[in-house]
């Protein structure tokens, strides 16, 4: 089943079991680890503000989508996947 992502929304995308948050923005496609490495909560569950970071939606840590960077540095960073669009398809680095 196709699904069109709305821009900054979180999408969730289980890839060979694993949970992956993905984010469009700005005609691009971020991907992180879905669970927040505070407590584990759904980023997917969250928002995307202004500046394109991931907000978790427990206890509003926020993470820079394209590092992974806990942003005020009071948790670990997120896993980050890559991304590659072309005319064959969309991939995501595992």
């Amino acid at each position: 089943m196709h699904k069109r992502l709305t821009t900054n929304r979180p999408q969730l995308l289980v890839v060979r079991g694993k949970r992956i948050c993905l984010v469009k923005r700005e005609e691009q496609l971020l991907a992180v680890q879905d669970s927040c490495t505070h407590n584990g909560e759904s980023l997917s569950k969250g928002a995307v503000n202004y500046l394109g970071e991931i907000i978790c939606p427990l206890h509003g840590y926020v993470f820079d989508m394209k590092t992974g960077r806990e942003c005020s540095q009071r948790s670990a960073d997120l896993a980050t996947y890559p991304m590659r669009i072309d005319e064959t398809g969309v991939f995501i680095g595992l």
